[in-house]
């Protein structure tokens, strides 16, 4: 008989993947500070907080034991969903896994990169020139592209990207967002709850798209729209995608 003859029984595969996540660097262990703290972060990007997994590295504590339990709740109150806990030592690995959490080895000095603080710089590949940023009244003018573990953002107007937003990296705009390229990573409209926002790029591929707080993720998107030049508005409650032109 054919090994194959039982695949209608087969439930699952294992693939690799290099899915993109956000890490939250933890440096301090206080869940109040952290509570504090994301409460003004929600203030300022409220679309950022719609149930987006995050790794938190604990990699700058030097704190054998942690209450690793309040703060995966202080997260959930603020709508972000811990999945994994990377570095710390043997009694924070195994009160992760008490918590049904994954746990990650640190990573190398110097290899992680801050998702607020990179700054921007240039694909050779994909531009001709340095990346640079200029204001346009209130809207703001990126060149190059947006790298995975970077975060650009207008706070007070529209936010162009000359380039491309890879997978991972993530732009935000109190108003509209246009990317002159590929945008693969995750792109927050209307921060400040601006409905009239709208998201237009060359080529779809984004892993979040949100435009005053409501949003669709990769799987969500119609794949006849993928990969092609689309636009994206909010209209009758909810996410309107559409091609572009």
């Amino acid at each position: 008989m054919s090994l194959n003859a039982n695949s209608a029984d087969v439930a699952f595969t294992f693939k690799g993947g290099m899915l993109p996540m956000t890490v939250m660097e933890l440096t301090s262990a206080d869940p109040e500070r952290i509570r504090r703290q994301l409460a003004g972060k929600l203030s300022q990007s409220p679309a950022f907080f719609q149930h987006t997994p995050v790794v938190l590295s604990v990699e700058k504590l030097d704190e054998p034991h942690l209450a690793l339990e309040r703060i995966c709740a202080v997260c959930r109150d603020h709508k972000l969903l811990p999945v994994a806990v990377r570095g710390g030592a043997e009694p924070i690995r195994q009160s992760a896994w008490a918590l049904g959490l994954g746990w990650f080895a640190p990573v190398e000095e110097g290899r992680a990169r801050a998702l607020e603080s990179v700054e921007p710089f240039a694909d050779p590949d994909e531009v001709d020139s340095e990346p640079e940023t200029s204001g346009l009244g209130a809207t703001r003018l990126y060149r190059g592209t947006v790298r995975s573990g970077q975060q650009v953002s207008a706070a007070e107007g529209d936010l162009i990207v000359i380039g491309a937003v890879n997978a991972g990296a993530e732009v935000l705009a109190a108003g509209s967002i246009h990317v002159y390229g590929a945008l693969r990573g995750r792109a927050l409209a209307g921060i400040h709850g601006n409905t009239q926002a709208g998201i237009y790029c060359r080529e779809l591929e984004a892993e979040l798209l949100s435009v005053a707080g409501n949003y669709k993720r990769l799987e969500d998107i119609d794949s006849q729209l993928l990969g092609r030049a689309a636009e994206v508005h909010f209209i009758k409650e909810q996410l309107d995608i559409k091609p572009l032109g």
